[in-house]
């Protein structure tokens, strides 16, 4: 009997490899022996793969770390293995069965003296929603330990302090000296570092320019470094040094020895990783078990802050300006009056309305009239620097500058319109007011608001 006509009488998707354990007890390279006909797609999912036979190098097709681990455990201890994971979206079981050399033929080279020849058949199967009575089927050790991160991750409404929690957690399981989650939005291309003690995204900054990557370019180079798997066990540096010498190179900065990258995925979309250094290796298959299912619970959470970010966001954001809406600057005027502290000492109130807006619209179109208000927030954030700026009607912006002196603002409202000036199309009719004391924000909005309208009507008798 051949490998190809056994394996066709398993039912699912298998596939049968094998490897030669060496008399120094090390393993040979994993070899691919037989794909049955419904699993046929795994020698075409490589549009660069070579025609298979029996016997070909597993990694013409697939490189996943941590199957080839499991490959090898199953074989060489001849010890049946089960996994259930999220696999980019969809649940994957997946069987490992070691197998006796009952084949007529061997294909392969002679083994090397004192070696000896192992099979594993693999069967998987997949599923779009999870199977909780697969879920529940656990060593009460690792279901002990997915239930306190559960715990940890919903035992406060602040996100962040749910992040760290959990992480300590993370690393008292992994056993490892450091341990973080590093969020991941793809939609704005942000990224978060949260360990124990809380977010440290100075940190996150400083371990990517040690690399010449943003923070989100790390991301992204660790997706890449994953190789179509979806984590990554290291009891050592090598295979980073092969992927990625410029993370390699920053983990052995910082004395890292070994490291667990997990990709933390909503679906089909990266959210996030786990990250821990110096782990236990003598827990790696534990460590693998839990965070399979922990990478579950702390995706659902991750995603339901992206989307709670993004309609605040929505609510207090102009889209066009990316300036502040008028329910942005009415909860920054609440937040003023309700300060421990109480208001600040002064303020200064710019009313700024943007002249020709409507002129533009009507011949040029609102594309036109769109860049034009663009360009005038462009101006307003280069003169107010990170003070509050705010897009309160469709050519009209309120900027407030807390603690400056009117000296300051008479400076900064000059260097306005000096800049407006310097432009072909840019021009702003400004009102501003000073408070100082015991003063009224909304009055002192309108008041500047009515001096501001005196400088248009100026601006259009000049005209």
């Amino acid at each position: 009997m051949d490998y190809q006509s056994w394996i066709e009488g398993i039912d699912g998707l298998a596939s049968l490899y094998s490897f030669d354990i060496l008399p120094d007890g090390s393993f040979s390279e994993l070899r691919l022996m037989a794909v049955n006909k419904q699993n046929e797609i795994m020698l075409h999912m490589r549009p660069d793969a070579p025609e298979f036979y029996p016997g070909i190098p597993y990694r013409n097709y697939w490189m996943d770390l941590n199957f080839e681990n499991f490959a090898y455990k199953c074989a060489s201890t001849s010890s049946p293995l089960y996994s259930y994971v999220n696999a980019r979206g969809r649940w994957l079981k997946g069987f490992y069965l070691p197998i006796s050399n009952i084949w007529d033929e061997d294909c392969l080279s002679e083994a090397p003296e004192g070696s000896r020849r192992v099979f594993c058949l693999y069967v998987i199967s997949f599923s779009d929603e999870v199977e909780t009575d697969s879920l529940a089927d656990r060593s009460p050790e690792i279901a002990n330990a997915v239930l306190n991160i559960g715990i940890k991750l919903h035992e406060t409404q602040d996100f962040y302090q749910s992040m760290a929690d959990a992480s300590a957690q993370i690393r008292e399981c992994c056993g490892a000296e450091k341990s973080a989650i590093y969020t991941v939005d793809m939609d704005r291309q942000e990224c978060s570092f949260i360990d124990e003690t809380g977010t440290r995204n100075e940190f996150m900054e400083v371990f990517g320019n040690s690399m010449g990557r943003t923070p989100f370019e790390v991301a992204m180079a660790w997706e890449k470094d994953l190789a179509q798997s979806d984590c990554l066990l290291m009891d050592d540096l090598r295979v980073i040094e092969e992927r990625d010498p410029e993370w390699y190179k920053s983990l052995c900065t910082y004395e890292i020895k070994n490291i667990i990258l997990y990709a933390i995925r909503y679906g089909q979309t990266l959210v996030g990783f786990i990250w821990a250094a110096n782990y236990d290796v003598s827990r790696t298959d534990r460590i693998k078990e839990t965070l399979e299912l922990s990478t579950f619970l702390l995706a659902a959470v991750i995603k339901n802050h992206h989307l709670m970010s993004t309609l605040e966001f929505k609510s207090t954001v102009d889209p066009l300006t990316q300036a502040g809406n008028r329910n942005a600057m009415d909860e920054y005027i609440s937040g003023l009056a309700q300060r421990k502290e109480g208001m600040p000492e002064s303020i200064a109130v710019i009313f700024a309305d943007l002249n020709g807006l409507k002129k533009v619209n009507d011949e040029e179109g609102h594309d036109a009239g769109d860049k034009l208000l663009m360009r005038a927030a462009s101006l307003l954030k280069l003169v107010f620097g990170d003070n509050p700026i705010y897009r309160i009607g469709g050519d009209e912006f309120v900027i407030l500058c807390p603690d400056v002196t009117e000296e300051k603002m008479n400076e900064q409202v000059s260097q306005l319109k000096g800049m407006a000036d310097n432009t072909s199309d840019v021009s702003f009719a400004v009102g501003s007011v000073h408070c100082q004391g015991t003063y009224d924000l909304n009055v002192a909005i309108q008041a500047a608001d009515e001096r501001m309208y005196q400088d248009k009507k100026a601006y259009y008798e000049r005209g």
